[in-house]
C-alpha cells in the first residue's frame, strides 16, 4: 500500500538522473521514494580506470572502508559538489549511517557506489528545482523536489523540514542532501517495520532510539 513517504508518482525524476553526472556502466533503477536501488557490484570490484575507485582507495583504510572524515575528503576530491560548498562532516556522518548495514560506522566501496548514485540524483533534482540559479531552494522548490522523489508529505511535515534545514528560508545544497539522506533513512527504518504497509508501526522505545539517533 502506498502512503505518505512511500512512493507515489516519480514524475521526471528518472529522467533527471540521466542528466546528472554519469556513473560508469549502467545506472541503477529508481525505487518508489525517489532513490536508486542498491546496485549489484561485486564485493572485490576494482578498476584502475574507474575514477570513483581512485578517489575511494586514495583515502580508504587498509580494511577497504572509509569513515566520515575520509568520506568527506573523498567526496571533496571527486568534485561531486560542483560549484556548491563541500559536504560538512555531519552530512558525511549521516550518509554513512544511511548505508551502514553492518553497523561498522564506515562505508565500503559498494556502499560508496550506491551513495554516489543517490548524490547524483539528488544533485540533478536540486539543480532542476533551483530555477533562479541561486544555489539554494526555498520552501515551494523543496516541496517540488520532494514530490519528484515520490514522497508525499503533509504541509506540517514540510514546515518542520524547512525550519530544520533552512537558513533565512533558503536551503543550501549541503543541507538539502542532509535532508534527503535523513528522509530516505527514516523512511527505510519505518518501512522495514511496517509489515502490512499501512503506514502504522508500533515501536518499543529502545528500537526507536537506535533507529533515529544513528542518523
Amino acid at each position: 500500500m502506498a502512503y505518505p513517504g512511500y512512493g507515489g508518482g516519480l514524475g521526471n525524476f528518472s529522467n533527471q538522473m540521466q542528466m546528472g553526472q554519469p556513473l560508469p556502466g549502467t545506472g541503477p533503477a529508481v525505487l518508489p521514494g525517489g532513490y536508486p536501488a542498491c546496485p549489484a557490484y561485486p564485493d572485490s570490484y576494482s578498476s584502475a580506470g574507474d575514477p570513483m575507485w581512485t578517489y575511494f582507495t586514495a583515502v580508504a583504510d587498509q580494511d577497504g572502508e572509509v569513515d566520515a572524515e575520509e568520506l568527506q575528503k573523498c567526496l571533496t576530491q571527486s568534485g561531486i559538489s560542483g560549484t556548491f560548498s563541500p559536504f560538512s562532516l555531519e552530512t558525511c556522518r549521516i550518509m554513512i549511517a544511511m548505508l551502514d548495514r553492518d553497523y561498522t560506522g564506515k562505508m565500503g566501496f559498494n556502499e560508496f557506489k550506491e551513495l554516489w548514485a543517490a548524490l547524483n540524483a539528488w544533485k540533478q533534482n536540486f539543480i532542476t528545482v533551483d530555477k533562479d540559479g541561486s544555489g539554494t531552494v526555498e520552501r515551494h522548490e523543496l516541496n517540488q523536489a520532494i514530490a519528484a522523489m515520490g514522497y508525499r508529505l503533509s504541509p506540517q511535515t514540510l514546515t518542520a523540514i524547512v525550519k530544520r534545514y533552512s537558513k533565512n528560508g533558503r536551503i543550501f545544497f549541503d543541507d538539502y542532501v542532509a535532508c534527503c539522506v535523513k528522509l530516505r533513512a527514516l523512511t527505510d527504518f519505518f518501512r522495514r517495520r511496517d509489515h502490512l504497509q499501512q503506514g502504522v508501526v508500533s515501536f518499543i522505545y529502545d528500537d526507536f532510539l537506535q533507529g533515529t539517533m544513528a542518523i
